[in-house]
């Protein structure tokens, strides 16, 4: 046995010997940057090969379509692939891939071709060798790397909204699929193998996992391991992958497999992806590869994409230039002009320097998590543990897997930063539980930001979870208990799934229960992690046993002091490894007495995490703060914990019984007393203080204000009151004290980004009731100082309004509560608000500032009206009252271009809530003149560039209508609907709505920007989207139990055609001699370009009805629904009750509802009631993104901007009858409406018929017999 002072001998780390080719890559990058090449689809598409040159005579018969299966065409058309490849090497590349992007038999399982990846995989690889070879020179060889892409299917992503924990493929079917691809391309002579494109971390883990085996294959056999790049793509500005993972969670991933090569590619442009190629460049210590897109996507683009050569690679080059870079290339819209104009700005350029990272255990959830010699003690969750957790047991063995995550919530919310996740139950299938549960988790963001550390004595039940993980993780646990051999071979799975690893002392004689044990076998343990198996010590994490003490048994009573002594060795003499322990095991003998174990485990760790411990398994609620125990309990703690003499009092009488007692004996005696009075409170009311530690109101109020807690606030707040009243002081103080300071602390937080609107609007809840509870002391001290002659003002008033015909109020509300949260005083006037009615109110208020708010496009018309009639009122022109305008369709060069020039006052854009106070408080400052002319000279500037933009060329209406949507109808049958006429649905269940809600808007209400669901997982406003989100689903389940909201709807279903080549006439019935409306249409006049041949169209939505001269007797649909009845009853009982937040979230949700109503019936219309698409089979996301037949065009709308559409519609439905109308402006009433047609043609489609000429406007007109100057004012947007 191994003395305690023992050094064990040094260690020798296990090094993957580098091949030569590796070799030599290094040595190049090193000295200037490689160029990858650039688009393969893009340049396939340039040869716009036919589905039967796609097909080729090999698959000439095959029975299903393959046009687009770009893989195949290394088997079919050769040529083509092959002159791709030689194109790009001519441009200058140096490495290119193969034509294997979806060359996987579950890719090609869509094309039903699965058989034939191989072929693909081999051939492939051969032509992009051979290309290769032709080009290679001494001085500059040629690369080829085997592109491994990502699947249509994700291991990490539910395809089920109603079931997050459903899977459509498996790692494993992952892992087999990626290494038939791996073998085949190697075997085709590839140089590098490059894992691509990767929106889901745990896809590409499966990828390198098959790439791993096969290389260790290879060392084998006595081959070299092949080269490996790793490319992610970031998929929008939220700067995170698909599967929710940061760029730094991602790299720490998959930095096991040790790239040559880690960078991003796809999805943004090089602009947009700048930040995110910086951070990696930063945080990899290995080289960089960059291949963005040429820009954003663009239909009107030859490539369809933005960027031009000189674009991309001017970007490029500034990348290289702030030393980002070691390899450039193209992704999607590049081309070999693109890639040779990278080469030639790089060419000069210096490589980036791969920098030096000094060891750490880098983990990831969603999130990453780091933990070097710096780091403080880590708490690992400890009661999503069914071992250890009664409650989580049942939970799990009930099924009640909603719960269970409810717990792992509460885990990652009370401060752990690590979750330890464990199904050992006898009763339990424990690997499907994992999996289960683990795949639930991974669509929980708020909890799936940490790590998981993967809990289980079974090896298979580890498996199962490591395969569910994309993160990076820790495995809890390995031991040698069952030999080197078994060790040695979970060990190795463990690294190549890229975990880290808790290794138990415990060897095949048993746990380790002496000191001399523990450092014995740890010791060996890392010395075969590290030189046989290459394992990263930093990764290694040593559980030297954690025992219960105070048992009654004297040879336990030194466990805790060998643990810590161990821990001690463990950290000076094994470099880098780390400690862990089950906190919760010393304490074991005290089981029922939390109190008593909770001052052990603060004792315990206190000395443990001295020593070095670096993690520990604990209930964060279950330890204390070690100078807070009391004394004599920290004494007796100490005494059992370090195991020493007990500590007596020095006046203690030498006969006393005490002396004769244990430290053990001591203690048990203590806890007793400890266990009668051991109640715990589950609420933290630490901000309220206590009698021994009073917390003054003031600080008690400002607490309430910046965490929006409502419980205390009247009290509190009249508490304050009567001490001020008492000094002689103002109700004011109260407000202008803690209030104001609370609320000016959220203000900085919210203008920083550090708080988001709906904590804002939480806070703003707390304010309000203070402030109605004061409001009759400062009415009577209004009066009395009005009696005295005083005068009382606030920061400034402003007077704020929807503008007349316009019912959308929500954006104006939250503007009314932020302006209010900083002291203003604001005047909400509603909505509908005549003109003359703001202005008369303004006078009467004595307003400051007036805002008008709308939605709808004819509200920009209003505004502009409102503008001039502010010129033309003596009180507003004389004052130069300023003018705040705010809403949806507003824009900075509509209010330069088009509100500013009617008023000499000043006009501001305000283009949402977290702007309005800074642009308000910049108005009302003492001298505004600075800010007045900056705002002139800025609007000045954007009218100059408006006039000198250049004007797209109108068409006359003539060519426009010749150059219409080509139609087939020759080949056409229009499908006949189920009925004709009206179809009236009342109080549509809004259970079956919600499942057709898009979240999508709903966060854009509160100012939180992001694609719903990957908001939840936003870096920056990901914690406050979970949140609303909560809220907004608690109330809709409210709002669905109570009936709080009426949905009426009523469809029609009508015979129409198409005449007069714009206009679309819907008959009353199938005679189709009545014409019941005719919907006049508005067509593209703006000049069409000629794309790949064909000349876009000049549409307009009559081109998808079947012209009346065809003889073909087609349909179109008319709907309204509305979700709105009731809203405003609620609201009232929300704002009375100063609850702006549910006021706000009550019409957000009515407005989903209704846009869910609309969606809903939609569905049913194309699948039964008209049943032109019988056999549809789409979730709620694929509803979204409109992937059915057919569109839905409402008036407004960029198809079809004229509202005036409306009046005929709402006749024709009888809208009245399902309590629906319009405004004298043509919005909807009730607010949360939607109206507008069906087409159900399959080339139907959506566009925006922009600008139109004059002669359009004067036909129309003609057609309508209507006053030109009438049409004029309805359609001025578009003219």
């Amino acid at each position: 046995m191994k003395p305690a002072a023992f050094t064990p001998r040094a260690f020798t780390p296990r090094q993957s010997p580098v091949s030569p080719l590796e070799a030599m890559l290094r040595e190049t990058l090193a000295r200037r940057i490689l160029i990858l090449d650039g688009a393969m689809g893009t340049m396939i598409q340039r040869y716009k090969l036919s589905e039967e040159q796609y097909r080729g005579e090999r698959l000439a018969g095959f029975a299903h379509d393959v046009k687009g299966n770009n893989e195949l065409l290394s088997l079919t058309q050769p040529q083509v692939i092959a002159e791709i490849h030689e194109a790009y090497l001519a441009a200058g590349s140096d490495i290119i891939e193969t034509n294997t992007f979806g060359a996987t038999t579950i890719a090609q399982g869509d094309y039903h071709l699965a058989d034939l990846a191989d072929e693909m995989n081999l051939a492939s690889a051969r032509l992009a060798r051979a290309a290769c070879d032709k080009f290679s020179t001494p001085d500059k060889p040629r690369y080829v790397a085997g592109a491994l892409g990502p699947q249509p299917k994700t291991a990490s992503i539910s395809p089920d909204v109603n079931d997050p924990g459903a899977r459509n493929v498996t790692f494993d079917e992952l892992r087999v699929a990626y290494a038939a691809q791996t073998r085949a391309l190697i075997e085709g002579g590839v140089d590098l193998l490059l894992v691509e494109t990767i929106f889901d971390t745990l896809n590409a883990k499966a990828a390198l996992f098959a790439i791993d085996e096969i290389m260790a294959e290879r060392e084998a056999a006595g081959l070299h391991r092949l080269p490996l790049m790793i490319s992610g793509t970031v998929t929008d500005a939220s700067g995170r992958i698909l599967s929710g993972q940061t760029v730094e969670a991602f790299w720490n991933s998959i930095r096991h497999a040790r790239p040559l090569t880690v960078g991003l590619n796809c999805a943004l442009g090089a602009a947009l992806m700048r930040p995110y190629i910086e951070e990696l460049s930063r945080k990899a210590d290995t080289f960089v590869c960059v291949y963005p897109n040429a820009g954003l996507p663009n239909p009107m683009s030859d490539t369809g994409f933005d960027e031009t050569p000189s674009v991309t690679s001017s970007l490029l080059a500034e990348f290289a230039r702030a030393g980002f870079v070691n390899v450039a290339g193209g992704c999607c819209g590049t081309t070999p002009e693109h890639i040779a104009a990278i080469a030639a700005e790089v060419s000069s350029l210096t490589p980036r320097a791969v920098p030096t990272i000094a060891p750490a255990m880098r983990l990831s959830g969603l999130e990453p998590f780091n933990i070097d010699d710096s780091s403080l003690f880590v708490n690992v969750g400890e009661r999503t543990n069914v071992t250890g957790s009664k409650a989580f047991a049942r939970m799990i063995l009930a099924g009640q897997f909603d719960e269970a995550l409810a717990v792992a919530r509460q885990q990652v919310e009370n401060g752990a930063q690590v979750i330890d996740i464990n199904m050992d139950e006898a009763m339990l299938d424990s690997a499907a539980a994992m999996s289960r549960f683990l795949n639930l988790l991974a669509s929980e963001p708020d909890i799936a930001r940490v790590p998981i550390m993967i809990d289980s004595s079974k090896w298979s039940v580890i498996e199962a979870g490591l395969k569910c993980v994309q993160g990076k993780g820790i495995v809890n646990s390995i031991s040698m208990k069952e030999g080197e051999a078994e060790f040695l071979r979970q060990a190795e799975l463990v690294r190549r799934y890229g975990a880290a690893v808790i290794v138990m002392a415990f060897d095949e004689q048993g746990q380790a229960d002496t000191l001399e044990r523990k450092i014995a076998i740890c010791e060996r343990a890392y010395r075969l992690l590290v030189e046989q198996v290459g394992f990263p010590a930093e990764d290694i994490v040593f559980d030297p046993n954690i025992f219960a003490i105070a048992t009654g048994i004297e040879e336990h009573d030194h466990y805790a002091v060998d643990f810590i002594e161990a821990t001690a060795w463990i950290r000076a003499n094994l470099p880098g490894a780390k400690v862990s322990g089950g906190v919760s095991n010393v304490s074991f003998s005290f089981r029922g007495n939390d109190p008593a174990r909770e001052a052990i485990h603060t004792v315990f760790l206190y000395h443990a995490i001295r020593a070095g411990l670096t993690m520990g398994i604990v209930n964060a609620g279950m330890v204390g703060v070690y100078d807070e125990l009391a004394p004599e309990l920290r004494t007796l703690v100490e005494d059992i914990v370090l195991h020493r003499p007990p500590t007596l009092p020095a006046d203690l009488p030498a006969d006393s019984p005490e002396r004769g007692k244990s430290a053990t004996e001591r203690m048990i005696e203590f806890a007793a007393t400890l266990k009668a009075g051991g109640a715990r409170r589950e609420e933290n009311l630490d901000w309220r203080g206590t009698p021994e530690a009073p917390v003054t109101v003031e600080r008690r109020l400002a607490h309430a204000m910046i965490h929006g807690i409502t419980t205390f606030v009247v009290q509190d707040t009249e508490e304050l009151w009567q001490t001020i009243s008492a000094r002689g002081g103002r109700p004011i103080e109260v407000i202008e004290g803690p209030l104001m300071d609370g609320m000016n602390i959220v203000g900085d937080l919210f203008g920083a980004g550090k708080m988001f609107l709906p904590q804002v609007v939480k806070s703003a809840r707390v304010m309000k009731q203070a402030v109605a509870h004061l409001i009759p002391y400062i009415e009577e001290e209004k009066r009395q100082q009005e009696a005295a002659g005083l005068d009382v003002s606030s920061k400034g008033k402003i007077v704020i309004a929807t503008v007349k015909g316009d019912v959308h109020d929500i954006g104006k509300n939250i503007v009314t509560v932020v302006l209010q949260c900083n002291n203003f005083d604001v005047v909400n006037m509603g909505v509908m608000v005549p003109c003359h009615e703001i202005l008369a109110k303004a006078k009467v208020e004595g307003a400051d500032i007036i805002g008008l708010s709308g939605l709808i496009t004819p509200s920009l018309e209003e505004m502009q009206y409102v503008a001039g009639e502010m010129q033309k009122d003596e009180y507003c022109r004389m004052r130069k009252i300023p003018l705040l305008i705010g809403g949806a369709t507003t824009s900075r060069v509509h209010t330069a271009v088009k509100v500013a020039p009617h008023y000499d006052g000043a006009v501001v854009y305000v283009p949402d809530a977290s702007r309005s106070v800074g642009v308000v408080q910049n108005l009302l400052a003492d001298n505004p003149s600075a800010y007045l002319a900056e705002l002139a000279a800025d609007y000045e500037r954007v009218r100059q560039q408006h006039a000198n933009k250049k004007q797209i060329p109108i068409w006359p209406l003539a060519r426009a209508r010749a150059n219409k949507t080509v139609v087939d109808w020759s080949h056409y049958q229009p499908p006949v609907p189920k009925f004709t006429g009206r179809r009236v649905f009342r109080n549509f269940d809004l259970a079956e709505l919600a499942g057709f809600i898009d979240w999508g808007p709903f966060f854009q209400t509160w100012d939180l920007a992001g694609r719903f669901p990957d908001i939840l997982k936003d870096e920056v406003v990901g914690t406050e989207a979970v949140r609303v989100y909560a809220d907004g689903q608690r109330m809709l389940k409210r709002l669905i139990e109570g009936r709080w909201l009426t949905a009426n709807g009523v469809i029609g279903l009508y015979p129409a055609n198409t005449v007069n080549d714009d206009d679309i006439e819907i008959y009353t019935d199938d005679s189709r001699t009545e014409v019941a409306m005719t919907w006049y249409g508005m067509r593209q006049q703006t000049e069409k370009q000629v794309i790949d041949g064909v000349m876009r169209p000049s549409r307009c939505l009559a081109d998808f009805i079947a012209p009346r001269s065809s003889g073909l007797k087609d349909y179109i649909g008319v709907f309204a629904v509305t979700a709105g009845i009731g809203v405003e009853k609620k609201e009232k009982y929300f704002l009375d009750d100063l609850d702006d937040y549910s006021a706000i979230t009550l019409k957000a949700l009515a407005d989903r509802l209704a846009e869910a109503f609309a969606e809903c019936l939609h569905h049913r219309v194309r699948t039964d009631l008209w049943g032109y698409a019988p056999n549809e089979k789409l979730d709620n996301t694929e509803l979204i993104a409109e992937k059915y037949r057919g569109i839905r065009p409402a008036p407004g709308y960029p198809a079809c901007p004229d509202h005036s559409a409306k009046r005929d519609m709402f006749r024709l439905l009888q809208c009245d009858e399902i309590g629906m109308g319009l405004t004298e402006s043509l919005a909807m009433l009730p607010a949360a409406s939607v109206s507008g047609f069906y087409i159900g043609h399959p080339d139907s489609t959506y566009f925006n018929v922009g600008k139109i000429g004059e002669d359009q406007l004067q036909d129309m007109a003609r057609r309508r017999g209507m006053a030109e100057q009438d049409l004029q004012r309805l359609l001025a947007p578009n003219l």
